[in-house]
């Protein structure tokens, strides 16, 4: 018995992608395979900002700080990298198998100009925050407002 995938969200297509996957079909044109979809993973990001920061917090569990790489050019922030497969064992039987693997590359544009010189990024417990420190332009700043 084969052992697939369980994928509730990505199993249920919408009516746009199953004309697509129909007309792909009748032009002979490769429809896209379990097998292929399992090679895109993304982590979840959460993008976050103060007055004083922006701050990119991404779920990479098992994933070391060598998997990663963080670039920053203009006003966007890259990570790109891989999360490796386990080593796979011959005289297992999985009955099931939902951890995603692969290669992964993810842009955010920033919502403010940063301090490229003194971003700082921590990976802890599975989770890797960028931390992108403002300008002091891009600060946001008070003016009075007098009474005459």
């Amino acid at each position: 018995m084969a052992v697939t995938r369980w994928r509730p969200l990505r199993d249920l297509m919408s009516l746009q992608d199953e004309m697509n996957q129909m007309f792909d079909e009748f032009f002979g044109r490769p429809v896209m395979t379990p097998e292929w979809t399992d090679k895109a993973w993304n982590p979840s990001v959460d993008v976050s900002e103060t007055k004083d920061r922006v701050v990119i917090a991404a779920d990479m569990p098992g994933m070391t700080k060598d998997d990663v790489k963080i670039t920053i050019q203009d006003h966007t922030l890259t990570l790109e990298g891989e999360k490796k497969r386990e080593k796979d064992e011959k005289d297992k039987n999985y009955h099931r198998l939902e951890r995603s693997y692969g290669f992964f590359h993810r842009s955010f544009t920033l919502p403010a100009a940063v301090k490229a010189d003194r971003i700082k990024a921590v990976y802890k417990d599975g989770v890797l925050s960028v931390t992108l420190p403002k300008v002091e332009e891009a600060k946001p700043k008070e003016i009075p407002v007098s009474v005459e």
